[in-house]
């Protein structure tokens, strides 16, 4: 015998009108402000001539004075820098963009838009606490997937806290996976809630696989612009050494007093760096940093924070069977 369904008139219509009014609602609010961002590299060709193939994709403006966010491999393709930015915008109009500063290790970069007349203001779109994200809550993107101008998909926050790989190699924490489908051209556009604020800046798809997208958490997105626009560039702080996480045997681990069974085996040094100052020879494993076990390259990474510029610190590594311990005075990164 068929079980008694719910009829439609019972509420489903009501339910659908208002997930559709959600949506729209902050499409109609988001939309201005996204633009389709056209980029002629500087990149050579292998002839040695500049290259005129351009790539598209997309940035959304944070402030009514011109300056938008988008992903690093968008505006600053191949790391060396955009001969052209061209932001256009679906009310038709088309402005010149200029990089302003970018960060490859978040895949995140800052532009702003000129030629606007000095008496109008961009639409600016807010942006949300990405910490107060629920899993399961509405997700809409909107961007230029492949060339096709102001495209909107929605899904929900699949996931929180998700690590992914950036080009410069370095792990990008506290990303968002949605569902909602993201296209070559869609990176660097805003994923939103239902009221059109900025939760993450999209940035990746798993090629292959189906509802696995990626966004930048907006708190990362709010973090690095505000780095960008007062220093130029996200401060971390220099060691100098170059590595790769190793597992350790569990036994010396145990001896050593370590919970962790890895840690990062520097395999470079490089001359006049605080490592070098501080005595770091080629093979030596790091296994702590002011106290705190590292566990690998990504978590060092993590460890060399702004915070930690012009400080001395203690770190201790595993040389020759035996433990040394070295004092560094780090100092800032380079640009570049």
């Amino acid at each position: 015998m068929p079980l008694d369904m719910p009829h439609e008139s019972q509420g489903d219509p009501e339910l659908l009108d208002a997930y559709s009014h959600a949506l729209t609602s902050a499409v109609e609010k988001v939309a201005p402000a996204v633009a389709q961002l056209r980029v002629t590299p500087k990149k050579p060709a292998k002839n040695g001539e500049p290259s005129d193939r351009g790539g598209t994709g997309s940035g959304f403006l944070f402030t009514p004075d011109g300056y938008m966010i988008t992903n690093s491999h968008v505006a600053n393709p191949h790391g060396a820098g955009a001969a052209a930015i061209q932001a256009a915008f679906p009310d038709g109009s088309e402005f010149p963009a200029y990089l302003v500063g970018d960060d490859p290790d978040t895949d995140l970069a800052v532009i702003q838009v000129h030629g606007r007349p000095d008496t109008a203001h961009f639409p600016a779109l807010p942006i949300a606490d990405s910490s107060k994200l629920k899993v399961g809550q509405i997700a809409i993107a909107v961007g230029n997937p492949l060339g096709f101008e102001c495209s909107v998909t929605s899904g929900v926050v699949s996931a929180l806290g998700r690590s992914l790989r950036a080009q410069s190699g370095r792990q990008i924490e506290d990303v968002l996976q949605t569902d909602a489908a993201l296209n070559p051209g869609n990176s660097g556009g805003p994923l939103v809630d239902s009221t059109g604020r900025v939760i993450g800046v999209n940035t990746a798809t798993i090629l292959g696989a189906q509802g696995l997208c990626f966004a930048i958490a907006s708190n990362t997105a709010l973090f690095v612009t505000t780095e960008i626009l007062r220093h130029g560039q996200v401060r971390r702080s220099h060691l100098g050494v170059a590595a790769q996480t190793v597992a350790l045997p569990r036994r010396i681990a145990r001896a050593l007093g370590r919970t962790a069974e890895s840690g990062a085996r520097v395999f470079t040094v490089q001359g006049d760096s605080p490592a070098a100052k501080a005595g770091f020879m080629n093979g030596d494993l790091l296994l702590s940093f002011d106290g705190i076990e590292v566990t690998g390259v990504d978590h060092l990474h993590r460890l060399l924070s702004a915070d930690t510029i012009g400080r001395a610190v203690t770190l201790t590594v595993l040389r020759h069977g035996k433990v040394v311990t070295l004092g560094a005075a780090l100092t800032a990164r380079p640009k570049g």
